[in-house]
């Protein structure tokens, strides 16, 4: 009797534990990551971790290319067919914040209350995205080259003026051992434009449109400030400085090869720096005048606004920000962990790690691009005027050309809230 009431017992305790499982209400997940088989091992193990901590909710992932990503998130939501969770990448925020595509976070506010600026996501004055990393661009180069050229070292209390940067590109260029003195990563595209150069132009005192109202571009793109901006950027090309065009070979493994001494780079590429270069160092930003600035914000977690379960959304992505899982996507994937905590979790970012700079530049230097709904069409306007300048065109003209394709952008949307 005794044995079948353990049976008849361990039987009701599976079908209890069954039935538990079953449950669990579904959750479905876009992310962006498809094709990186470490980025998604990643996920997958959080997602894992998530669906087995607690008997309510179940994440299900969908991943999509990151080339495809944005255009078929926009689809979605106009057919009124999103996901529960969407990542996004933060200067994309505003925009899908404003056209209602996702919807205010509800976060514990510890987990967030020492978070790098970069990784909030924050539209009309309320958090619609948390990111787990930021990402930070430096000057790479070598401790013995800038001996060579007599340069003084940098650092973040005190970064080369305009005119040092100046100084150290002409004789790096002059030393005859370098094809080119400076590698800006011309064979990438897109999104590293704005995020890499519009922080050159905001050190000059311009920026991409006027963040006072976010109503026009008109003088502050194509002012004083910028005209010198972009005099100065078409000189690193017409002055052999830099190359217009680039090979994408050169731009992975140029600097090792010593094809450069300087490169303008992230870092995600830091570590394959250090591999080739026992005496590497990043440094920061250059001083224009206005200050030394660096793009901030990457990736984040979001909910769309038409999800039937935010309370479940919400309890996964406060899941996602604990310091553990934070510096597990730092170790994986060469990211800056979001807060110090998670750093010191780290062999690289935490305090005299490789990386810890990095950590600083994101905390002291990092400059969000424009907080504005209009962002992704300015972004686009941005990277054709840099790159034509880069290749000839006049400088005066192009801007101008410019601002009044934003403006106009912005005067079709009623100012995208703004008034």
């Amino acid at each position: 009797m005794k044995s079948l009431n353990t049976l008849a017992g361990a039987m009701l305790a599976s079908t209890l534990f069954a039935g538990s499982a079953l449950a669990q209400t579904e959750l479905t997940m876009w992310y962006h990551g498809a094709g990186s088989e470490s980025e998604m091992a990643l996920v997958n193990a959080m997602l894992d971790e998530f669906n087995a901590s607690q008997s309510d909710w179940k994440v299900v992932i969908t991943t999509f290319p990151q080339i495809a990503y944005n255009d078929s998130v926009v689809a979605a939501a106009l057919a009124g067919t999103l996901p529960d969770i969407i990542d996004i990448d933060g200067p994309i925020l505003p925009n899908w914040a404003w056209a209602g595509y996702i919807q205010p976070l509800a976060i514990d506010e510890t987990l967030i209350a020492n978070y790098l600026p970069g990784p909030k996501g924050v539209w009309d004055d309320k958090l619609y995205g948390i990111g787990m990393w930021d990402a930070a661009v430096s000057l790479v180069t070598r401790q013995s080259y800038l001996d060579e050229l007599g340069l003084r070292t940098p650092t973040l209390d005190e970064p080369w003026t305009g005119e040092e940067f100046q100084a150290a590109l002409d004789a790096a260029k002059n030393s005859g051992k370098f094809e080119y003195a400076l590698d800006l990563g011309m064979a990438w595209n897109g999104e590293w434009f704005p995020y890499a150069f519009s922080p050159f132009l905001q050190s000059f005192g311009g920026d991409m449109i006027d963040r006072s109202t976010y109503l026009t571009a008109e003088g502050v793109l194509n002012g004083e400030a910028g005209i010198a901006f972009g005099n100065w950027w078409q000189s690193l090309f017409t002055g052999g400085y830099a190359q217009a065009t680039q090979d994408p070979a050169d731009r992975d493994s140029g600097f090792a090869n010593g094809k450069y001494a300087f490169s303008w780079n992230g870092n995600w590429a830091a570590l394959g720096a250090l591999a080739a270069f026992d005496d590497v160092v990043f440094l920061p930003a250059p001083d224009f005048g206005n200050g030394p600035t660096i793009g901030a914000a990457s990736w984040q977690l979001s909910i769309s606004s038409t999800s039937q379960h935010p309370e479940g959304a919400n309890a996964f992505i406060n899941f996602a920000l604990n310091p553990d899982n934070l510096a597990r996507f730092s170790k994986g994937l060469g990211l800056i962990p979001a807060t110090a905590e998670a750093a010191a979790l780290t062999e690289n970012y935490q305090p005299g790690g490789p990386l810890e700079v990095f950590y600083e530049l994101s905390n002291r230097q990092g400059l969000l691009r424009p907080v504005t709904p209009g962002y992704p069409v300015m972004a686009k306007v941005f990277e054709k005027a840099l790159a034509d300048i880069a290749n000839g065109a006049n400088v005066e003209e192009t801007l101008d050309a410019a601002v009044d394709e934003i403006d106009a952008d912005i005067e079709a949307n009623g100012g995208y809230g703004f008034k």
